[in-house]
């Protein structure tokens, strides 16, 4: 602990902590200061929820939900039931996700619960900047200055640098579009935009999804990858991988997209173009010179313990590059605000983190990817094709899988990867597992719940164990 953090903690004065940024890890970050008892201000632009609630999962998710329930009145004659595909109404829709999007604050009172804590939010009041490394100053003029700052500033859509950029749209201009487009083009086919290219065909529009990358997702475990393209194809979705957006430009009322795939020069016509390639720190505005906060590309650089090169400024959240995801927002938050409140001794060290996507169909993953894992470990693979899942096959929903990769010498989960419905509720399973040290065995001796999708994980689980019993007599016999 540095010796400045000994002496205030010795102190009978409180630390004085400010937060910047008031969404899921601002909020967390200032409830856990102010429980270790350090004076808590929170400065927020705009409303207290951030992107997560306001823009982000808590709304695309509400027309996720739309566009699913649509999806399944393909499914009526199937299961003996009768009646036309619902039209949509897409300006309610939209109006729809944006009540959901103000339920924190309407209905959950999210800014007067902070509050009732007694920390002091200084909200809608445009964006701080730095004075110096102690002190901010917001859009009226007021200043703020305490003993250690926590950067929770979010990400921002980032805009391609490409002639035409200014004619596209991002994610924020989605809530305020009255009419679905007859025909979107999504530049950038990682999660954000796979997400809204589902939706979006769904709803009934036609969809082109350009991906730099050779394939959709490039993070995800390889078969994800395969698997959703193959699906977005079958539902007449225009997927070019392996494709560089080059320009955009209006043409006849329409908007010309020019790319380049396979080396060859070709466009396409369109009606509304989404950028959807990339998410920088949202640090324009925020003066981080006046400070000396170092960047580290497109965020803000930090060291183990999120903090940055300036020992008085911590950084949590999307802002920081490190795990650009709510649940992981919220974990840094807490270690945030524990390093400056009691000294920099705590290290953001995740052991696993479950994600989920809310495309058609969905997919999680937790832990190494098959090419990660193969790097470093012998591993036994084993996927449970949804087909042979008796919860898919009573659902009508068979175009899935759950893959499990477990090392071979600790019999230990490396990751799990799922494509289908229920697929973020699944992966949780396998996240517990990987957090309490689960051998396969042990998993594979579950009673999980029938008929469910979650029960995948257990028939995979038993294949491999079933796998390690075999290889492991055929030693014995050998001795």
């Amino acid at each position: 602990m540095m010796e400045q953090d000994k002496n205030l903690s010795n102190s009978d004065r409180k630390r004085k902590i400010i937060v910047v940024g008031g969404g899921p890890a601002g909020v967390q970050a200032a409830l856990r200061a102010q429980e270790l008892g350090a004076e808590v201000t929170i400065l927020e632009s705009n409303k207290l929820g951030g992107t997560a609630y306001n823009e982000g999962p808590a709304p695309v998710r509400t027309l996720a939900r739309a566009a699913r329930l649509r999806t399944d009145a393909k499914l009526y004659s199937q299961f003996g039931l009768e009646g036309d595909l619902p039209k949509v109404n897409f300006g309610e829709a939209i109006e729809n996700a944006n009540r959901v999007a103000a339920h924190a604050n309407e209905v959950w009172h999210l800014t007067s619960i902070v509050k009732q804590q007694g920390i002091t939010v200084i909200d809608e009041v445009g964006p701080a900047h730095f004075v110096n490394k102690n002190t901010l100053e917001i859009s009226d003029g007021r200043q703020f200055t305490a003993d250690k700052i926590i950067l929770a500033v979010g990400g921002k859509p980032r805009k391609l640098s490409i002639p035409g950029n200014e004619l596209a749209l991002s994610f924020h201009d989605l809530w305020q579009m009255k009419e679905l487009p007859k025909r979107v083009t999504v530049v950038g086919g990682s999660a954000t935009g796979c997400q809204l290219a589902s939706i979006l065909i769904d709803f009934g529009a036609e969809v082109d999804v350009i991906e730099f990358a050779d394939r959709l997702t490039p993070p995800s475990d390889k078969d994800i990858s395969r698997r959703l393209e193959e699906a977005f194809k079958k539902r007449g979705m225009n997927v070019l991988t392996g494709t560089g957006c080059d320009s955009i430009e209006k043409e006849n009322g329409k908007l010309k997209v020019s790319f380049t795939k396979d080396e060859k020069k070709q466009s396409l016509e369109t009606d509304a173009v989404f950028l959807m390639v990339g998410w920088p720190a949202n640090v324009s505005g925020l003066n981080l010179a006046a400070a000396g906060v170092e960047m580290n590309g497109p965020y803000i650089k930090v060291n183990e313990y999120l903090q940055t090169n300036v020992p008085e400024i911590f950084v949590a959240g999307d802002a920081n590059g490190v795990s650009m995801f709510v649940q992981s927002a919220a974990h840094q938050a807490r270690v945030a605000a524990e390093n400056a409140v009691e000294g920099a001794e705590k290290v953001y060290n995740p052991q696993a983190i479950a994600t989920g996507s809310f495309t058609e169909p969905e997919y999680g993953s937790v832990g190494m990817t098959e090419d990660q894992a193969l790097k470093e470990y012998d591993c036994l693979i084993e996927t449970v094709d949804y087909t042979a899942l008796p919860r898919a096959v009573m659902d009508g929903r068979t175009d899935g899988f759950c893959k499990l990769i477990v090392d071979r010498k600790t019999k230990l989960l490396l990751g799990a990867h799922v494509l289908g419905s229920y697929s973020a509720e699944v992966i949780q399973v396998a996240a517990t597992c990987i957090v309490a040290k689960m051998n396969i065995h042990d998993i594979a001796e579950l009673e999980l719940a029938f008929p469910t999708f979650t029960e995948a994980i257990g028939m995979a689980a038993q294949r491999i164990s079933k796998k390690l019993r075999m290889e492991n007599q055929e030693s014995e016999s050998v001795k």
